[in-house]
């Protein structure tokens, strides 16, 4: 999962928004730097990703975008998921998108101090382009794509991803929904 998601299912706590903000820029050996409930994000991060690879429906997308990406395929599903969870937001959250997200940016900025320097630098650009609304748009998709395809060491291809989005939209969409109810009970049976 990408931001999005992964900052949904911190269920409004800031310690676990925080500690899944920062998850993948952590190494295994500097968790410990930090206070328990931060750790507890960073664990429940790497949960998420875990269930989420693991899952019958995800895989299914991600196979289905395997002749296409090869490797990135997990990335791309990461990718599309949200971009289908901004376009499904009502199914899920009791409050809107734009509310959640700027929620999650007065956490993000007030909390500055506690994020590592080098994901600090991305949180002025990820306020200011209101990235987490803008997974609902076709443009911050594609932003988001072609991001990662500048990151991408291997040709990648993410630019194409997003015609393959709309090729099979209403099986990627399904998918997901068949996915995230599961993947929020599982998560909220782990955080009790």
């Amino acid at each position: 999962m990408n931001f999005l998601a992964h900052l949904f299912l911190s269920f409004e706590n800031e310690d676990l928004l925080i500690g899944n903000f920062i998850a993948d820029s952590i190494r295994n050996s500097e968790v410990k730097k930090y206070p328990i409930a931060i750790q507890q994000g960073i664990l429940l991060h790497r949960e998420i990703d875990s269930f989420t690879d693991n899952h019958p429906a995800v895989r299914k997308s991600t196979l289905r975008l395997q002749p296409h990406h090869h490797k990135y395929a997990p990335v791309v599903i990461d990718i599309l998921y949200d971009y289908i969870l901004a376009n499904n937001w009502d199914h899920y959250a009791d409050q809107s998108l734009e509310s959640f997200a700027n929620q999650v940016y007065e956490v993000l900025n007030n909390r500055i101090n506690e994020i590592p320097y080098k994901l600090r630098r991305l949180v002025p650009g990820m306020i200011r382009g209101n990235w987490l609304q803008s997974y609902k748009t076709e443009e911050g998709l594609l932003y988001t794509l072609q991001k990662m395809d500048q990151r991408a060491s291997f040709p990648s291809k993410f630019n194409q991803a997003i015609e393959h989005l709309y090729l099979d939209y209403k099986l990627f969409e399904g998918e997901f929904n068949d996915f995230f109810p599961e993947l929020i009970s599982h998560i909220k049976n782990k955080i009790d």
